[in-house]
């Protein structure tokens, strides 16, 4: 009996050591950041429309995109002061800027190529690429494994005439309709016409694309003229996008979450 008793006490107490020792359950990494630099744009001008697109299932992947968690438009702090310049001209001329995407996380680039790669999903296909065979979304430079927009300096946005009419929400699974059909028929958008709906997947959407004319023309042409005066540089293969230059992190492609808490404060 006494052998047997020193035995049970001999594995409690190695029991109790190894417990003592056992390493504490691994914590959840805490997410990244913005550097100081990150403004919320709201905190620089809040007039600015926001319709962060991202954050919802109205995009060419027909859902929300990874590491859009809040509607908030993040940029660089030189980027979000030269939008509030346009801003205040265009005010004075009866018109706002509305951004659709600013801030990208590499998360969110990831999803994109994870996205292009299933050539299975073309869910959303009817509205923003209806004349692009996907597998050639990668060699028409209309997904990359790199954004400019993670390095926060990069905005996708246009102009709305005042006062501002509401978009309504999408509602998935409603029937699609290209994004280069007429303005009366794509989805609505308070946006003037510009010819194409944002993240057209197509050649039309080209700033300069000669087949468009008339006000459409005069559109773009209005919004690349107003960000050009306060610093930006267009994408010629996308009228929305525009670059503020120089860059505050031309190198760096960042991947802190679209989320207020990332740039709390400031």
């Amino acid at each position: 009996m006494r052998t047997v008793l020193r035995a049970l006490a001999t594995a409690a107490a190695t029991l109790l050591v190894a417990t003592a020792v056992s390493p504490a359950p691994a914590q959840a990494r805490p997410e990244p950041k913005a550097p100081e630099g990150f403004v919320a744009l709201r905190s620089v001008d809040p007039t600015i429309i926001q319709e962060m697109r991202y954050t919802t299932a109205h995009t060419f992947l027909g859902e929300r995109v990874d590491g859009y968690r809040q509607p908030v438009c993040i940029l660089t702090r030189p980027a979000a002061r030269a939008l509030h310049l346009a801003q205040k001209r265009l005010l004075r001329q009866g018109y706002s800027l509305k951004v659709y995407d600013c801030y990208r996380p590499q998360r969110a680039v990831d999803h994109f190529v994870r996205w292009a790669k299933d050539l299975d999903d073309q869910a959303m296909k009817g509205e923003f690429y209806p004349l692009v065979d996907k597998p050639r979304l990668f060699d028409d430079g209309y997904i990359a494994e790199k954004s400019g927009h993670s390095r926060g300096s990069t905005v996708d946005l246009t102009l709305v005439r005042l006062p501002a009419l509401p978009t309504r929400p999408y509602r998935p699974g409603e029937r699609l309709t290209p994004c280069f059909a007429p303005k009366s028929e794509r989805f609505p958008d308070s946006s003037v016409d510009m010819g194409t709906g944002y993240d057209c997947f197509d050649t039309l959407s080209h700033t300069d694309d000669p087949r468009i004319q008339g006000a459409q023309r005069a559109n773009r042409q209005f919004l690349k003229r107003t960000l050009t005066d306060v610093g930006f540089v267009n994408l010629p293969e996308e009228w929305w996008h525009f670059t503020h230059k120089p860059e505050l992190f031309p190198d760096t492609y960042f991947d802190f979450p679209v989320d207020r808490r990332s740039v709390a404060g400031r």
